[in-house]
């Protein structure tokens, strides 16, 4: 099953239980790094507490449709066509609903029929936008986990990769909401600018194109990094990873009231909304916590392998 995602540009993983997994050590992923730069005390309830939060029904469509159009490239070209993979969203609901019972009750009966009507329409406008029966991607949902030269702890799923005949490698991205307005188009794309970097990083080549597939209004965009450009991404990325652990060792976790407050599910602890912060349950242990920078020539940590042999394109980008 996809990475469950949230209606924010980050997946929402605490919404199908991750408190209750095993701790694994923190790192950087686009949605937390977006979450510490926008109010740090979000963070800290989501990866230091890891308070569990409620399914909505906008990220639990966005994991049905990323479910259903991962398993549609697992199969034959020919068979990637509108029809089969609308049909397709009934029976990967029924097996979410199987592994996540606590979706079940998400909305009321009467309103499921319309629901799944939704996520078909967001699977067939994907057909307006790309043709998958003449390209095969390199990899769907593929986990990455690396640590940058300066010793940062990234982590991030990447819908989707793909390998011209040419060698220009494009990471693509699903969205399940409309396209932002200019003023948000820059918060868009940090998440595609940040699984360039871990590519960059993995691969030692920067992906020719960053592609965001916005399937609410049926449009796409597109942009091109340079290799100086994901450099200085870098260096911001590690200025917030270094802002981070301050923050995990001082238990200083300020809120910041914005324009995302109003989705936030945390508003009762907030100081900001008249709430309080549950006490502070301190910073993880040493292992939770960044291994510090590699020794020289030490290779970076994936998490799963890296994909094998290329994959087969229509043409270049």
């Amino acid at each position: 099953m996809a990475q469950p995602v949230g209606t924010d540009p980050a997946e929402a993983s605490e919404a199908f239980g991750e408190a209750a997994r095993p701790r694994r050590p923190l790192a950087l992923s686009p949605s937390r790094a977006s979450d510490f730069k926008s109010c740090p005390l979000l963070y800290r309830l989501r990866a230091v507490d890891r308070l569990p939060e409620p399914p909505s029904p906008a990220a639990v469509r966005g994991t049905l449709v990323h479910t259903v159009l991962e398993e549609m490239f697992g199969r034959p070209g020919p068979e990637r066509t509108p029809r089969r993979t609308a049909e397709a969203v009934g029976p990967a609901w029924e097996r979410m609903a199987e592994q996540c019972p606590e979706l079940v009750g998400m909305l009321p009966d009467e309103a499921m029929a319309g629901w799944l009507d939704s996520a078909r329409d967001l699977v067939r406008s994907y057909f307006r936008l790309e043709d998958p029966r003449r390209f095969e991607p390199q990899a769907c949902e593929y986990a990455v986990e690396i640590d940058t030269v300066d010793g940062v702890p990234l982590r991030g799923f990447i819908d989707r990769l793909d390998l011209a005949p040419t060698g220009e490698l494009r990471i693509v991205d699903y969205k399940t909401g409309r396209s932002p307005g200019p003023d948000f188009e820059g918060r868009a794309l940090y998440q595609l600018k940040f699984y360039a970097l871990m590519i960059y990083r993995l691969r030692g080549v920067v992906p020719a194109q960053l592609k965001l597939i916005y399937l609410a209004d049926g449009l796409s965009l597109q942009y091109a990094p340079s290799e100086s450009e994901l450099i200085g991404f870098s260096h911001a990325v590690g200025a917030l990873w270094r802002a981070v652990t301050a923050a995990l060792e001082s238990g200083n976790f300020p809120a910041r009231r914005g324009p995302m407050c109003r989705w936030c599910t945390h508003q009762a602890l907030c100081p900001e909304y008249g709430g309080t912060p549950p006490p502070y349950p301190g910073a993880p242990s040493p292992g939770a916590l960044s291994p510090g920078p590699p020794a020289a020539g030490a290779p970076m940590t994936v998490v799963g392998a890296d994909p094998i042999g290329p994959g087969v394109t229509a043409g270049t980008f």
